[in-house]
C-alpha cells in the first residue's frame, strides 16, 4: 500500500527543512508543489504551459491542474511506495480533490504548530546572502560581522517577503484558507499534532515518531 505523509503548518514553521530530513529517514520522496511549478514552467511541459496561461492572465491556477501536475510527478517509479507532501494541500477543496485521487493510499497528516508571534520573529529576523543564498537570523544565527555572510563574505539583505507586513498578510491568508485543512484530516482520524516551537532536532524527533504512528 502506498504511504502518503502530509506536513501542515503555518509559513515559517520549518516544514521544508524538516521535510528534507524526514524524506531521507523514511525513504519517501519529498514532493513540493512549488518545485513542481518551477520544473514544469522551466521545461515548458504541457501542464506547465497550461499553468503559465493562467498565471500570465493574472488568474489562479485551478486546483485540478495543480493536482494533475502533482500526480504526474508521483506517478514516477520512485514514488511507487509513497511520498511526502510539503505545502500541499493549501485549501479544503484541494484536500478533497487529493483524497479522490489517492485511491486507497495510507494517508497520515502532521500539523507542525507554531504561534503567530514566533512565526513573525522567525521570518522577519531572516537575512539572506546575495551571493550564496545562505540565511542568517538576527537572533538565532547572527553573522560574526553585521551585514556580512559568514559562509562567503557576501552582503546580507532582507527579502521583501520577510518584511513584517508581508509576513502578517501571509499568516492571515493561512488562517483563512489553509488552517481549516487541519480539521479535514482530523475528522478522518489521520492527523497528529507536533509542537514546532521547540529546538529543530526535538521537532524532528517528534515528527519522526508521529510519521511512524508511534504518537498521535
Amino acid at each position: 500500500m502506498q504511504s502518503v505523509l502530509i506536513l501542515l503548518g503555518p509559513p515559517g514553521a520549518g516544514k521544508g527543512t524538516q521535510a528534507v530530513r524526514l524524506s531521507s529517514a523514511l525513504s519517501l520522496p519529498h514532493v513540493s508543489t512549488g518545485d513542481l511549478f518551477r520544473e514544469n514552467l522551466k521545461l515548458g511541459t504541457p501542464l506547465g504551459e497550461k499553468a503559465r496561461g493562467f498565471m500570465d492572465a493574472g488568474r489562479l491556477v485551478p486546483d485540478e491542474l495543480v493536482i494533475d501536475m502533482l500526480f504526474d510527478r508521483v506517478g514516477r517509479a520512485d514514488c511507487r511506495g509513497g511520498f511526502l507532501l510539503d505545502g500541499f494541500p493549501r485549501t479544503v477543496a484541494q484536500a478533497a480533490a487529493l483524497d479522490a485521487r489517492l485511491n486507497g493510499a495510507q494517508v497520515r497528516a502532521i500539523n507542525l504548530s507554531v504561534a503567530d508571534a514566533a512565526v513573525v520573529e522567525r521570518l522577519t529576523g531572516r537575512h539572506t546572502c546575495r551571493a550564496c543564498g545562505n540565511v542568517h537570523h538576527e537572533r538565532f544565527s547572527p553573522p560574526a560581522k553585521a551585514g556580512v555572510c559568514d559562509r562567503c563574505g557576501g552582503a546580507l539583505y532582507q527579502r521583501p517577503d520577510d518584511s513584517r507586513d508581508v509576513v502578517e498578510k501571509r499568516l492571515a491568508v493561512y488562517r483563512e484558507q489553509t488552517k481549516p485543512v487541519e480539521a479535514h484530516y482530523r475528522s478522518r482520524g489521520v492527523l497528529s499534532e507536533v509542537d514546532g516551537a521547540r529546538k529543530p532536532d526535538d521537532v524532528y524527533t517528534a515528527l519522526l515518531r508521529a510519521a511512524r504512528g508511534e504518537v498521535r
